[in-house]
């Protein structure tokens, strides 16, 4: 298999099955300025595209260009407008400051952050090396907080925001498999009750939104199987396969004036498995 076809083996064609040009419009986030990170493959695709079809301006980051650039023209196609897009491994957190800066100097300014980006990579307890589980909080955690830092600079500056940091219910179900990520992902939740406590007298709201097992191509490419979706859909209230579409809506609600009342809060979205 080429290193071509590999780039391109987790590209989730997001207006594919025409859902999400269906969800629901909030038109105060038309115009607003949005950066996302991990917004060129999976979850964060979902959301670069669902942010866009609202009007919004969206920048992001993404550690794979070619897949990200496809992206970005499929959006162009369908909103047209593209998406501002830089390449950036979230881990060099030099890189990501500066890509940060860049995009709210190209948009004039931030009000909201989407803090997407993570990896899953399966472990055990026994086998993770100290450079390892490094390695896992400087994707999973590391990056989300100083993130946070810079865009809350922008957004006090216009006077208010919404950061939205994406967690995980592999903490709440405490599942197997990463110890070192579900340790990240409950971080998360604490990070972000700390940050709206801190954040809410410059009317930056905070939330944590935590998703279930969604269907992207990563996902089904490396776990979804008949026997392990059909265990989660017996454990979810819920009874079908949880589509990044479905949670799009969730950060869309989290991100406008509809929440405005709303911070400090996890917003799980998982089908009712937890």
């Amino acid at each position: 298999m080429s290193q071509n076809q590999l780039e391109f083996d987790d590209f989730d064609q997001v207006f594919a099955s025409g859902q999400l040009q269906e969800i629901t419009r909030y038109r105060d986030l038309e115009g607003k300025r949005v950066f996302i990170t991990g917004g060129g493959s999976g979850i964060g695709a979902y959301l670069t595209a669902a942010f866009a079809l609202q009007g919004a301006r969206v920048g992001f980051v993404s550690l794979r260009e070619a897949p990200a650039q496809l992206l970005c023209d499929q959006i162009e196609e369908h909103t047209g407008h593209r998406p501002h897009f830089r390449a950036c491994d979230i881990r060099d957190l030099g890189a990501l400051e500066a890509a940060v800066n860049e995009v709210a100097q190209e948009l004039g300014g931030l009000d909201v952050l989407v803090n997407n980006a993570a990896r899953d990579t399966r472990h055990t307890l026994d086998s993770l090396s100290p450079e390892q589980w490094d390695d896992s909080l400087n994707t999973n955690l590391r990056p989300q907080f100083f993130a946070m830092q810079w865009a809350a600079r922008e957004m006090e500056k216009a006077g208010a925001g919404s950061i939205i940091n994406v967690g995980s219910n592999s903490a709440n179900l405490a599942l197997t498999g990463y110890p070192a990520y579900v340790t990240a992902k409950t971080a998360i939740v604490g990070l972000t009750r700390a940050a709206a406590r801190e954040l809410g007298e410059k009317n930056i709201r905070v939330n944590a939104l935590v998703p279930g097992w969604i269907m992207t191509e990563r996902q089904k490419r490396l776990w979804v199987t008949d026997e392990a979706l059909e265990g989660c859909l017996a454990e979810q209230s819920l009874k079908f396969a949880i589509q990044g579409e479905d949670l799009v809506e969730s950060a869309l609600f989290l991100a406008s004036r509809a929440s405005r009342a709303i911070t400090g809060q996890q917003l799980i979205v998982d089908g009712g498995r937890v």
